[in-house]
């Protein structure tokens, strides 16, 4: 297949177009899941998960409570009352604060509040979230006034239907231009979208062509399409950011998001991301999970080393 040619304000660059074995790459990704792994690597895997997780809500029926609440969470995981079951267990210790927290733009300015001097980055998404159905112009605009209230990372979406079209240049164009209002100020997760772009092959060049033009970590979904995230589309991407770091030398993030709901699938994916891409990306600053619904199931697996039982998902803030 031919690479597809895109210009920069340095002149012309190719972004590489693969033919992904669709069945190969289903089938490694679901070797992953089948590896043996002890209770301490097991437990180490929990703790970095907590660590990794963006703390989201999306819906149109937030509020400032509910937003603030969220927050609490992203501090204290559990009440401070049974935080005390882990001490002098084995091979346990305090949970962590979660990664970040990711609200709409209007809720930046709560969520900055509560996580002042926290270390939590503050996440937002823009740029016509989740359709991406703006003009550039008012694309810009909200990202910048969204660093403005206070967010210190962009969760932005690509133009699929564009994409689709084959208009390549233009998605570069304004993956770029959302870069440019980001530059020194917030870091740039730019969203693919995946179910919508259809084929392993889409999801390659969209990959290469987003952090071609600046993304500082490239993202599976918005979380409202069905399908989210999926071990095999994070398998390419995966894959793409190994070409990529070896191609350029530079480091880009993953956040898969959407449908991770259970502790057992987020220790899947992280042996996906250790023997794809290796050590050092086992870190909240290049990779993330997009997804809140796993924050419990985390804490009740690690519980469940601590007291031999579980707990119930009430005994942990909500």
């Amino acid at each position: 297949m031919m690479d597809i040619s895109i210009k920069t304000h340095k002149g012309k660059i190719a972004i590489p177009r693969y033919a992904i074995d669709m069945v190969g790459a289903d089938e490694r990704a679901a070797s992953f899941t089948k590896r043996s792994i002890k209770k301490k690597s097991k437990l180490d895997a929990l703790y970095c998960a907590i660590s990794m997780t963006d703390l989201t809500t999306l819906e149109g029926a937030d509020t400032v409570e509910k937003v603030r609440q969220l927050c609490a969470k992203a501090v204290n995981p559990v009440p401070p009352y049974i935080q005390h079951t882990l001490e002098g267990a084995k091979d346990l210790k305090a949970i962590p604060c979660v990664a970040a927290v990711c609200v709409y733009p209007n809720m930046v300015p709560i969520a900055a509040e509560c996580l002042e001097g926290t270390g939590i980055e503050i996440a937002a998404v823009a740029t016509a979230f989740p359709s991406g159905q703006f003009p550039l112009n008012l694309k810009l605009k909200d990202v910048d006034k969204t660093i403005n209230y206070g967010a210190t990372e962009i969760d932005m979406v690509i133009s699929r239907g564009e994409f689709l079209e084959g208009k390549y240049q233009k998605v570069f164009n304004e993956i770029a231009a959302v870069k440019e209002v980001c530059k020194g100020r917030a870091h740039l997760k730019v969203i693919l979208e995946t179910g919508e772009l259809k084929t392993y092959d889409n999801v390659r060049m969209a990959s290469w062509l987003a952090m071609e033009a600046g993304a500082d970590f490239i993202k599976t979904s918005t979380g409202k399409v069905s399908p989210a995230a999926t071990m095999p589309v994070t398998l390419v991407m995966l894959q793409a950011i190994a070409d990529y770091y070896r191609l350029k030398g530079k480091k880009i993030g993953m956040k898969p998001a959407g449908g991770i709901r259970t502790a057992k699938q987020a220790v899947h994916y992280l042996v996906m991301v250790n023997e794809v891409l290796g050590e050092d990306w086992l870190t909240k600053d290049l990779f993330r999970f997009g997804a809140s619904s796993l924050l419990d199931d985390l804490l009740r697996q690690i519980f469940k080393q601590a007291t031999g039982q579980y707990f119930d998902t009430d005994m942990f803030s909500i």
